[in-house]
């Protein structure tokens, strides 16, 4: 099978290798010249990834059977829509569909309109003038976010990012006078307590065939400070749960995207495709932090790397119908990734330097690399202002994945930036004693 592949970042290499393995001939549309794309690509054009018309056009040209759009800005112009009406299925959703991430108004309506599980209180403002009776009935302990894509960086957190009201109105005007996120719209939530998580599912308009869960860090720098990021490492756990979460929460949390998803179909907006949500345990369960129409970053490495299932037959089920529990089995092994990133990132990304990526010391480690949004040119491979390579680890436990995770980042050079933390055992046993006390385990 030709299978078109649209992104050009780790998320789309790990996308790109797992299609491959699965026998699949892979075609590429990209922004930049990803090594690890471009070598296992049949067929690939630089383009940038939102143009809709020359991408539908590469794919009827490459005559691809099938389509997958990893990143979050081309579904918002409809590029899965495109893709499909040019008679090319796509496992990714329509734009109308893919609402649930491009609008966190639009999500948080229709899990209101719903009744969905997991809500939380929030108040969608247009203007200034509307800010205080939202905090008036919200309170400062808030979050604020725009409600358009951010790339994960928009949002700011009372008490971390916000110390006073003031900082509050700051924001708050900081988007609606700059249109952060392409709408001048801020959404105010609730501050939920507890601890985050992710679980991905594949999703063919009805059925929802859940992952293993997996914790994303995206603070910059370790014990979890400095700014927010597009993510720097994850890891999951052998049996598909996380340290501090129980059967029963990962399962209640599968029920609120079965809840979205069916939700989703009754507005007439049918989601095909891997649908990513964000959740923080509190002390009554899973609340939702957001939902992504796409797979994570770098959580999408973590969960491909253990599919042990035909990946390309699953995307046809997604994008055509009739997937089941039984189409998608996971290895059960513990995964670590740790993102390298160029210097400043976060804050200001250190482009245009070179590093120096030794595959097959990498290899040998054990670990698996994937290249994220670098650039090839002769032979060596550049930053950008984004993150530069992922490396994951598995093993039976998350201690022995998190090692060779580490031995494999030793083997990438340059002006760069690792958070060595991620998964180490101090971090998590910090985050399972924190899910005791909140949930009143420990007095």
């Amino acid at each position: 099978m030709k299978v078109l592949a649209v992104g050009g970042g780790a998320r789309e290499h790990a996308i790109v290798e797992a299609l491959a393995r699965s026998g699949a001939q892979v075609y590429a549309c990209l922004k930049n010249r990803n090594p690890g794309i471009s070598r296992t690509a049949k067929g690939m054009l630089l383009v940038d990834e939102n143009d809709v018309p020359k991408v539908v056009d590469f794919a009827k040209a490459s005559g691809v059977e099938l389509a997958v759009v990893g990143p979050e800005a081309p579904l918002e112009v409809g590029l899965a829509d495109g893709l499909n009406s040019a008679g090319v299925p796509t496992a990714s959703p329509t734009k109308a569909a893919a609402r649930i991430e491009t609008s966190k108004s639009f999500m948080r309506d229709l899990m209101s309109k719903h009744k969905v599980r997991g809500a939380i209180r929030f108040v969608v403002i247009d203007t200034m003038a509307e800010l205080d009776d939202a905090l008036g009935n919200l309170g400062n302990d808030i979050v604020v976010k725009p409600t358009g894509l951010t790339g994960g960086k928009g949002v700011k957190v009372f008490g971390e990012h916000m110390k006073s009201r003031k900082d509050i109105e700051d924001y708050c005007g900081e988007i609606l006078g700059k249109e952060i996120g392409g709408s001048a719209r801020v959404v105010l939530e609730e501050r939920l307590v507890g601890e985050e998580f992710t679980i991905q599912a594949f999703c063919d308009g009805r059925t929802v065939v859940p992952m293993p869960a997996v914790q994303d860090h995206k603070r910059a720098y370790e014990g979890d400070r400095g700014p927010n990021t597009g993510g720097m490492g994850s890891y999951s756990q052998k049996d598909g749960l996380l340290p501090f979460l129980r059967r029963t929460e990962y399962e209640d949390a599968v029920r609120i995207t079965e809840d979205v998803v069916r939700a989703l179909r009754k507005e007439g907006a049918e989601y095909h495709g891997t649908m990513y949500g964000q959740f923080m345990l509190t002390r009554e369960g899973p609340k939702v932090i957001e939902f992504n129409a796409r797979f994570g970053d770098p959580e999408a490495m973590n969960v491909l790397s253990l599919l042990k299932s035909d990946f390309s037959m699953i995307c046809g089920k997604m994008a055509l119908g009739g997937i089941s529990m039984k189409d998608a089995e996971f290895a059960p092994k513990a995964s670590v990734c740790k993102y390298v990133v160029p210097e400043g990132y976060g804050t200001k990304s250190l482009a245009g330097e070179e590093i120096k990526v030794d595959e097959q010391a990498i290899t040998r480690e054990g670990a698996i690399l994937y290249y994220a949004n670098v650039n090839e040119k002769d032979g060596k491979v550049f930053t950008t202002t984004s993150r530069s390579v992922g490396v994951v680890g598995l093993a039976e436990s998350i201690d022995e994945a998190e090692r060779i995770a580490e031995k494999g980042i030793n083997h990438v050079s340059g002006r760069i930036h690792v958070r060595h933390d991620i998964a180490k055992n101090h971090m998590l046993d910090a985050k399972v004693m924190r899910m005791q006390k909140i949930r009143g385990d420990l007095k």
